[in-house]
């Protein structure tokens, strides 16, 4: 199994994202156009991060090798490289079964997309995309991807170019893809913003926008002034680094303090604000002495979200769907069963009035 390499700085697990409630001019000699309507073209999603990147030989519309699993004792219903045990077994991420099912259950807990993992072109998760693309749009399910990495070295502003359109000109035309108005969204996670830095994801997008004439929405990881002079949206992949060692109570408080900040950030600098929410976080399987953080049997995940729905974002996210390594799944499992899509649904019926699971 190829081990996640989840970058662990300041834009990630260790929650160390900055909360600048102004916002400041910058000084890289660009100003980008304003899109104070953006959130309203936006409208309201629920997307969960998904990862398709599992693999099992015996499956038999896979990909016909193991991938991501690792010690695998289906008797005793355990994985050495997971948390948990998935309902559906060690499954194959390539399995068109596997991707309807997650559609279905989806649908019923009122998502109205995925954020897919992406390592790049020809990647197991790029084999997989069209697949989900194809049986998402079967279920009016939106898909977008996680732009995980820049290719090659050094990472340049070049090489992260001509990645990205190339990913628009393969897929962005399909209906399934994620939109706001006839822009593509792409979502940026905090590695690949780090391994150029902000100043030059500026650059980026500049230079995709020009090249792809319908024009390009991205989300980028990183709560801070700087990233809203740059980014169209803003957002967090995980909250872990900051739920760590609290207390239920002490979850609602963070919360209740800290989603409102968020959406205000984005919201002054006319972006579309999002907020995450996730049901637990437990890697201790794949990483020593790695990182708990209680599910208190549902609880916290409620708090999070009644705390969201609050702050009034444009779209909540969920972390996770499927990432079992780590823990944060709501995909049904052993040890939890379906409780986390029963809680999803619930939500999402509040946030979105007419859910297709209310």
């Amino acid at each position: 199994m190829t081990t996640r390499r989840r970058f662990l700085g300041q834009l990630s697990i260790l929650g160390t994202v900055g909360l600048i409630p102004g916002l400041a001019k910058t000084n890289w000699g660009f100003e980008p156009p304003r899109t104070d309507a953006l959130g309203q073209k936006a409208g309201r999603h629920v997307l969960a991060f998904y990862y398709p990147w599992y693999g099992n030989p015996h499956s038999e519309n896979g990909s016909g090798r193991w991938s991501h699993w690792q010690d695998v004792d289906e008797q005793a219903k355990t994985i050495g490289s997971s948390t948990h045990y998935p309902e559906l077994g060690p499954y194959d991420s390539h399995d068109p079964k596997v991707i309807r099912q997650h559609c279905q259950w989806a649908v019923e807990s009122g998502l109205t997309g995925w954020i897919a993992s992406w390592w790049g072109h020809r990647s197991f998760e790029d084999q997989a995309l069209p697949r989900i693309l194809d049986i998402s749009r079967e279920h009016n399910l939106a898909v977008t991807v996680y732009y995980e990495t820049i290719p090659g070295q050094p990472k340049t502003v070049d090489s992260a170019v001509k990645d990205i359109l190339q990913l628009l000109e393969k897929y962005a035309g399909h209906q399934a893809w994620l939109k706001v108005g006839d822009k593509p969204v792409i979502f940026v996670y905090g590695r690949a913003v780090g391994e150029i830095g902000v100043a030059a994801w500026a650059d980026v997008t500049k230079k995709v926008n020009e090249a792809f004439p319908r024009g390009v929405v991205f989300q980028g990881d990183q709560f801070s002034s700087k990233a809203a002079e740059v980014f169209d949206g803003l957002h967090t992949y995980n909250t872990a680094g900051r739920l760590r060692g609290k207390s239920l109570d002490e979850v609602k408080q963070w919360c209740q303090e800290t989603y409102p900040t968020w959406v205000k950030l984005a919201r002054d600098a006319g972006r579309i604000s999002s907020l995450t929410v996730i049901p637990g976080y437990d890697d201790t399987k794949i990483r020593k002495p790695g990182l708990k953080v209680e599910r208190y049997k549902g609880q916290s995940y409620i708090a999070q979200w009644e705390a969201a729905i609050a702050a009034q974002p444009d779209w909540i996210l969920i972390t996770s769907w499927n990432e079992w390594h780590e823990g944060s799944e709501i995909e049904p499992s052993v040890e939890d069963g379906r409780r986390y899509l029963q809680l999803t649904r619930k939500m999402t019926a509040q946030f979105l009035p007419s859910a297709r699971g209310a």
